[in-house]
């Protein structure tokens, strides 16, 4: 069992930075990858960026050059740093945990595990 735990999120004003932390703890012993999704009001959930064990990253088109995730495995920690921010960005983030899918994904159902999300507002 795992649970994930989101922090950072906030009010920001467009161009601005916000870093994300999302904490796991449980039984994390095998190999796993990690993702964000994002949802807005009235949209559905939708990916972000997943991270591998090894780091290696993969990023949604729309977040690209802007975001930038990475992780601490020895604190069982994942990140979401998000640079000049958009107020389209605005949106519940959630990290989640797959065991199954350790290489990465990008597809909701991948994950078995999710965090509360933290909300995300830019304002422009």
């Amino acid at each position: 069992q795992v649970q994930l735990v989101e922090s950072g999120g906030g009010l920001v004003q467009a161009g601005g930075s916000l870093r994300l932390s999302c904490a796991a703890s449980g039984r994390i012993s095998s190999d796993y990858a990690m993702g964000w999704f994002r949802q807005a009001p009235g949209k559905e959930r939708e990916f972000v960026a997943t991270i591998n064990r090894s780091g290696t990253t993969v990023y949604a088109d729309s977040v690209k050059g802007r975001f930038t995730s990475s992780r601490d495995n020895a604190k069982n920690m994942v990140y979401l740093q998000m640079n000049s921010l958009k107020p389209e960005d605005t949106a519940i983030y959630y990290c989640a945990l797959t065991f199954r899918y350790y290489s990465g994904s990008n597809s909701l159902e991948s994950y078995e595990y999710w965090g509360q999300g933290t909300q995300v507002t830019v304002s422009s």
